[in-house]
């Protein structure tokens, strides 16, 4: 015969009830809020405002300037972009820009593609003679 699953009460439930009291406040905030009306941006699209502010173009919006950002940000973005390929390729033996060309064979007599899917280092496979 099988028994209900009880609820057991303590110490442990406190988070969870603090939990609870603080989205019953942001929600009592957030519905009794009052916000203006919506401004919006006149006469034009603001897309293509965007994007004559980026290249430095004459747009219906008046706008700032903002190409010298644009190519800094992309520096920015494609050498932490490489940084990232660089930090994440696998070391072997020979240094950390080692490429898969570098298959050598390491202490144990495996190259670095013996590694099998299961985790395993490829030692403990069995051959057709073994069974």
């Amino acid at each position: 015969m099988t028994t209900r699953p009880r609820l057991k009460l303590g110490r442990h439930l406190i988070p969870g009830m603090a939990a609870v009291a603080l989205f019953v406040v942001m929600a009592a905030a957030f519905l009794s809020a009052e916000f203006p009306a919506p401004q919006g941006f006149g006469e034009g699209s603001i897309t293509a405002s965007i994007g004559y502010a980026m290249f430095d173009l004459e747009g219906p919006i008046p706008s700032e300037n903002f190409l010298v950002t644009f190519e800094i940000i992309d520096v920015v973005l494609v050498a932490a972009l490489a940084a990232a390929v660089m930090l994440a390729r696998r070391e072997s033996g020979k240094g950390p820009l080692s490429g898969p060309e570098s298959e050598s064979e390491s202490n144990d007599g495996l190259t670095d593609m013996d590694v099998r899917t299961d985790g395993g280092d490829g030692t403990d496979a069995h051959t057709e003679d073994d069974h």
